[in-house]
């Protein structure tokens, strides 16, 4: 394992209160853009609560922060358009560094997984 410390000692709000790892929903999301294509803020919240098989409950209060703040670090892009059902909403999108970051956030996450399966079978 690298020097390189571990980004996941202050919990987001994730379903019902529960605690996310922060940098959880960041990778979630940028997933879920480069699956899917661009998407609105509530496509993407409703795509991570299907992958998660209902696990996650994402929020206004949750999810458009999160988008705010991928796009202020350049990872995604936000473009007025209009939905499927003829509102104006706002779509999102993978910037070239956001496709660049995911690689990152992977690996800190297979870092974290890591880390928590050697402490879950140890058994001193």
């Amino acid at each position: 394992m690298s020097d390189r410390k571990l980004d996941v000692l202050r919990p987001t709000a994730g379903a019902a209160g529960a605690p996310m790892l922060q940098g959880t929903l960041d990778l979630m999301v940028l997933k879920t853009l480069e699956t899917m294509g661009p998407q609105h803020g509530y496509g993407i919240a409703r795509r991570i609560e299907q992958i998660s098989e209902q696990a996650l409950s994402l929020n206004q209060g949750t999810i458009y922060p999160a988008l705010l703040r991928l796009c202020q670090r350049g990872w995604i892009r936000a473009e007025w358009g209009t939905s499927e059902n003829g509102r104006r909403a706002r779509f999102y999108s993978l910037t070239r560094t956001g496709k660049a970051q995911i690689g990152q956030e992977t690996e800190n996450w297979e870092r974290v997984a890591a880390t928590m399966a050697r402490f879950l079978v140890r058994s001193e």
